[in-house]
């Protein structure tokens, strides 16, 4: 059976993944399952600084995706947007009387981190910073994003009403890729940009160096430290990945290529079982029946660190007996995987066929049935 051929020793020789104890928050995720590779402190809050401007970007694509605004929506920049954010910080360097696009401005808050063309591309939108960074915390939770709230369109210090966590940048990155992945292709990962005369390269660490990397955003504020949102894509995988609080620029640099690297190289996705596959039994109380086959919704793939043998082990979890009624394809239980080097691993399970509640005669048959038992 399933559980036999997962359970088994491994040796304890799989390499670690690259991250220094002096980082304190890093989170790798493979979306090919949603299993985790390697996480800390990945519900810790802390400030995100520029990686803001990925959800910057989100709010900006779910407009132009409903049809709100245009990239070619000409866009005025004010005198007062000049004065206060032009050179600020990272900078497209805009000024008062230039016409860019929304698409321009938008290029440039995703590649080279302009503070003033996030601010020009949330008035443009919607009227004002506090309506677009109302919107971004809206999107945040529509997303799941439990532990954000924006209070700044581009990532400027605003005395800590910006938070956000590892486990919720990796669902922003999640959803960045699979909800809008052409305008995330030709926004994210561009090595750099030039506006009027002055060419800026983007700070991205992995972005053509990393094999199949293509994004997403650095920050740095010296309340945030150095921060890092990436992600790519390579022979059907694609991983998101999230650093917090590097000591320096440099070591996020190494630190980012080395982890995204260890998470391709270093990991193999195993194939176990295919979907609808029965992995198991749980009781059922109340039931027509006395318990309730479990199976896979999905196929399960399981990644083990490529110099290990496999898995460890894997066990059924539930909450039980279940309570009837239960419908054909309820998530009832969880198959919990543990593998040798990595973040324990939670595969949901569904119930394989649906279950009524007892009539009279059902309800003496199981309790005889309980007591011989």
């Amino acid at each position: 059976m399933l559980l036999a051929a997962l359970a088994g020793s491994i040796p304890a020789s799989a390499e670690p993944a690259p991250v220094p104890d002096d980082v304190p928050v890093a989170l790798m995720v493979d979306l090919s399952n949603g299993q985790r590779l390697f996480e800390r402190e990945s519900n810790r809050r802390f400030m995100p600084a520029s990686v803001v401007k990925v959800m910057t970007a989100y709010t900006a694509f779910r407009l132009i995706d409903e049809g709100r605004i245009s990239t070619s929506t000409l866009v005025p920049i004010s005198e007062e947007l000049e004065q206060e954010w032009s050179g600020e910080g990272s900078s497209m360097f805009l000024r008062a009387g230039e016409v860019p696009t929304f698409g321009e401005l938008l290029l440039g808050a995703t590649t080279v981190s302009g503070n003033d063309a996030s601010v020009a591309l949330a008035q443009a939108a919607v009227g004002s910073v506090a309506a677009w960074t109302a919107l971004m915390s809206e999107n945040a939770m529509a997303l799941g994003m439990k532990g954000t709230h924006f209070g700044s369109a581009n990532g400027f210090p605003d005395e800590g009403r910006t938070f956000t966590t590892a486990s919720d940048l990796a669902l922003l990155g999640e959803a960045l890729v699979r909800d809008y992945p052409e305008l995330y292709a030709h926004y994210i990962g561009n090595r750099q940009l030039t506006w009027r005369g002055r060419t800026q390269a983007n700070h991205d660490p992995v972005t053509g160096v990393v094999p199949g990397a293509d994004g997403m955003k650095t920050g740095f504020t010296s309340e945030a430290g150095y921060t890092f949102l990436g992600s790519g894509s390579r022979d059907g995988r694609r991983l998101i990945m999230v650093l917090a609080g590097v000591p320096s620029s440099g070591e996020r640099e190494e630190l980012a290529r080395a982890f995204l690297e260890w998470g391709f190289s270093g990991i193999a996705p195993q194939q176990i079982a295919p979907a609808g596959y029965r992995i198991g039994a749980a009781s059922v109380q109340n039931g027509a029946t006395g318990e309730v086959g479990l199976e896979l919704p999905e196929g399960l793939a399981v990644a083990v660190p490529s110099d290990s043998g496999g898995i460890l082990s894997a066990t059924i979890r539930y909450e039980g007996p279940l309570q009837a009624p239960i419908a054909k394809g309820d998530e009832v239980a969880t198959l919990r995987v543990i593998v040798d080097g990595l973040p324990t691993y939670d595969v949901p399970l569904g119930a394989s066929a649906s279950v009524p509640q007892a009539n009279a005669w059902q309800r003496l048959v199981n309790g005889v049935q309980r007591f011989l038992s």
